[in-house]
């Protein structure tokens, strides 16, 4: 239970520092950076959860995959389907979270307007 009580923190923490930055005015100085350092940072994060989660599903899934071919070769066929049908599912979720990130990532402006130069 306390595992679970600290992942839910730190992902509102990891979202929470997004939050500002995509409603921020690009044209903010220096003195707002942090929320910029945040937001790269939070892209950073989210990218590797959910390449580490999708990868995690889609092992999960080839390999009660294979245990039901193996137990039942009958029905290679319908598990195939299924499986290929899964897998894409999944990696659409992946890219999602990276089409997520990179319009979060286009919202961080140039060191130059940062600096105010």
């Amino acid at each position: 239970m306390k595992r679970n009580v600290k992942w839910v923190l730190t992902t509102l923490l990891i979202l929470g520092t997004t939050l500002p930055a995509m409603a921020a005015d690009p044209t903010v100085q220096a003195s707002g950076m942090w929320i910029f350092f945040g937001l790269a940072l939070a892209c950073g994060f989210a990218i590797g959860i959910a390449a580490f989660g999708t990868g995690l599903g889609m092992g999960n899934s080839i390999n009660a995959a294979l245990t039901g071919i193996a137990r039942n070769p009958e029905a290679t066929g319908k598990i195939q389907t299924n499986l290929i049908l899964g897998l894409a599912f999944i990696e659409s979720l992946c890219i999602y979270a990276l089409l997520i990130c990179f319009m979060m990532v286009l919202k961080i402006p140039s060191f130059e307007v940062l600096l105010g130069k």
